[in-house]
């Protein structure tokens, strides 16, 4: 998907080059199927290429993919999610990225979230 979302379409052929380690063609084009069957992409024809463009803005998509990893791996819970993030080796957030974080828990607390 970001492939799609940096060039607005692509083709299976431009998101293999766009992936830095991809997987095979075949691979490649399974995959875009099932983003156009979920309805994440759509398909126009050029010749015998498919030209894929997403048919749901970026935000929206990170949006339910990040409600299904919670779903899926912290058992519905923000909270296991974040504390996960928040004690992941390597990721030191800066301490903007930390008062941005202090600001959305207390607007989320004044709001009853």
């Amino acid at each position: 998907m970001d492939v799609v979302y940096q060039h607005g379409e692509a083709t299976a052929a431009e998101v293999m080059d766009g992936l830095a380690d991809p997987p095979s063609y075949s691979a490649v084009r399974a995959l875009l199927r099932i983003l156009e069957e979920k309805g994440h992409l759509a398909h126009t024809q050029d010749g015998p290429r498919y030209v894929y463009h997403p048919t749901v803005a970026p935000e929206k998509a990170r949006r339910s993919a990040l409600r299904h990893v919670v779903r899926t791996f912290f058992d519905d819970s923000a909270g296991r999610a974040v504390a996960a993030l928040l004690t992941a080796e390597g990721k030191n957030l800066s301490g903007d990225e930390l008062d941005r974080l202090a600001s959305l828990i207390e607007k989320a607390r004044k709001e009853g979230r």
